[in-house]
């Protein structure tokens, strides 16, 4: 009697009712495509900001000395190469440029690839600390009065850079990356020294010493690396502002090791 009032009650039931009560029996059902703000693509854009830029002058008479006082006993035994006149220069300033890149988007993370370019109004002098010695007697038995100065400058300094971009997606509206890549540097370099004084002659008798050894020249190039991190904003689909920091760094050039940290906010527009 109960498989019979089952059978008339399933009878009774609506069809659409059924199949709904079915539906579970027949596996999973299509899901759509999932949606992913659009951030591929190329992409270009200019910026300007502030950077605070060091330029460790201290070892950049060495070479200049000691290629002036060459195959000598006051280079051989005193050594005033070694000695550091000249000290770190430090300047902040507003630089301006450009940008241009592309990314690769996977659902929500951000691989790219970008170029930049930046010009500067940097002119830095280093300090300058004249010394002035009396030297003790070299294997000639001769003695030496010896003061050197200098003066070392960095001036119209250019910069770009070569960076691998990688980044998350954040409420689709928010892209924030980090970086790394090389740069490349240009600049005018000039360190000229001043030696003067005097070669006291073990046997009797005095040698003035005074001339100038310079280095660095005029266009320079400068080769670093550079890292950071920043954001990009989504305006519309196709502009975007920007905010970044970035630490740039140089090989030395004439024994100069250039240093750079820069804050900057740009604009973009994304096809």
């Amino acid at each position: 009697m109960r498989r019979v009032i089952c059978a008339l009650i399933v009878l009774a039931l609506p069809a659409s009712a059924l199949a709904a009560d079915l539906d579970v029996l027949r596996g999973a059902e299509p899901v759509g495509p999932a949606n992913f703000a659009n951030w591929s693509g190329f992409y270009f854009g200019g910026q300007a900001g502030a950077s605070d830029i060091s330029a460790n002058f201290a070892n950049s008479t060495q070479d200049p000395i000691a290629y002036v006082l060459r195959q000598t006993t006051l280079e051989a035994d005193i050594a005033p190469s070694q000695w550091p006149v000249l000290g770190t220069a430090d300047h902040t300033g507003l630089t301006y440029g450009g940008f241009i890149g592309y990314n690769t988007q996977w659902q929500d993370v951000i691989l790219g690839i970008e170029g930049n370019y930046n010009h500067s109004s940097f002119s830095v002098s280093a300090p300058n600390a004249p010394i002035a010695r009396l030297t003790p007697a070299d294997s000639a038995g001769n003695t030496y009065i010896i003061s050197i100065s200098a003066v070392g400058t960095m001036s119209n300094f250019d910069y770009g850079t070569l960076r691998f971009r990688a980044g998350w997606i954040f409420d689709d509206y928010f892209l924030p990356y980090a970086f790394a890549g090389f740069a490349l540097g240009h600049s005018d370099i000039n360190v000229t020294a001043t030696v003067s004084g005097q070669e006291n002659l073990s046997g009797g008798g005095v040698v003035p010493i005074d001339f100038s050894a310079t280095a660095g020249k005029t266009g320079a190039f400068m080769y670093g690396g550079t890292i950071g991190g920043g954001m990009d904003v989504a305006l519309t689909r196709n502009v975007f502002l920007r905010g970044e920091y970035e630490y740039t760094w140089f090989a030395p050039v004439a024994n100069i090791t250039v240093t750079m940290s820069s804050f900057r906010g740009g604009a973009g527009f994304k096809f």
